[in-house]
């Protein structure tokens, strides 16, 4: 009885950690100025951007998350009929003899490195002479708590430097990489709350890995040359508050629940949000060249 009496004492008290993170983990932050983000409209940016966006030759390389945003900008561009943007599948140099929105798959999941060679393949392949932007973007599943950050971040500022200097008319544009969000429902919340008791690392340790990614990549560029802080724009709920979740004492961002379905990708709402802060970057850039 004393057995099953201490047993069930330290199920009720795993269970309370468990809600308790799970109020912690979905928690959105309180309204101080500090958490409170403003994001830029879609519907304020000069038809005259538009215009210069819709003559652009840009190359996107991606996986899984990608393909969300491609269909949210293609949704945009189904609503709005002064957004005209060629959006195609390809990495063949000849489609970009005319305005295009290319993209395609670059490298393999859980391998950032073969990210980075496969974007540098096909620059060299012909795009990097052709193109007027270019970019590429990690997932969430290139960096976890196992991976080095900094040496992640050393390959990639590398491999950019390289190409910038070969393809001086191409502008290249840097992105954050994207973050997950907190276990939702209750066997989840569990499970994580169990590893946490124990000592053992959970997924918000992944998210901490691609959070000091992300700030490297800031540092690095932010004021100098353009960043779509994907990062960030996921964590920023419909509301305009960042989204957090406590581990060891940190708070550690997190994507608004808002935005997805599974925890990793966007879902319908969140491939829109996500879209519309990427078409406005890009016509900003547009409008420098």
């Amino acid at each position: 009885m004393k057995g099953k009496t201490r047993y069930l004492l330290i199920a009720a008290a795993v269970l309370v950690a468990a809600g308790a993170m799970a109020v912690s983990a979905t928690r959105i932050t309180t309204k101080t100025d500090a958490d409170q983000v403003k994001l830029p409209s879609i519907n304020d940016v000069p038809g005259e951007c538009w215009a210069k966006l819709a003559g652009m030759r840009i190359f996107f390389g991606h996986q899984s998350v990608g393909y969300n945003i491609i269909d949210g900008i293609t949704d945009i561009a189904n609503e709005r009929d002064y957004i005209k943007l060629n959006v195609v599948q390809t990495a063949g140099s000849a489609d970009f003899d005319r305005p295009i929105l290319a993209h395609c798959q670059v490298g393999k999941n859980t391998d950032p490195v073969s990210k980075i060679k496969g974007f540098t393949k096909i620059m060299d392949a012909g795009i990097g002479d052709k193109a007027d932007v270019a970019f590429f973007k990690f997932c969430y599943v290139d960096l976890t708590r196992d991976s080095d950050p900094q040496e992640i971040f050393d390959r990639y500022r590398t491999a950019l430097e390289d190409l910038k200097g070969r393809y001086p008319g191409t502008k290249f544009l840097h992105v954050t990489a994207p973050v997950r969000s907190a276990p939702k429902g209750a066997k989840k919340n569990l499970k994580e709350c169990v590893k946490r008791l124990a000592g053992k690392p959970t997924g918000l340790d992944d998210n901490r890995v691609r959070e000091r990614y992300n700030e490297l990549l800031r540092n690095a560029y932010s004021g100098k040359e353009p960043i779509f802080d994907l990062g960030l724009m996921e964590t920023i709920n419909p509301e305009g508050l960042r989204c957090y979740a406590v581990r060891r004492g940190v708070r550690v961002p997190v994507m608004a629940p808002a935005y997805t379905d599974d925890g990793g990708h966007l879902n319908s709402q969140g491939r829109t949000r996500i879209a519309e802060q990427l078409l406005i970057v890009l016509a900003e850039m547009a409008s420098r060249l």
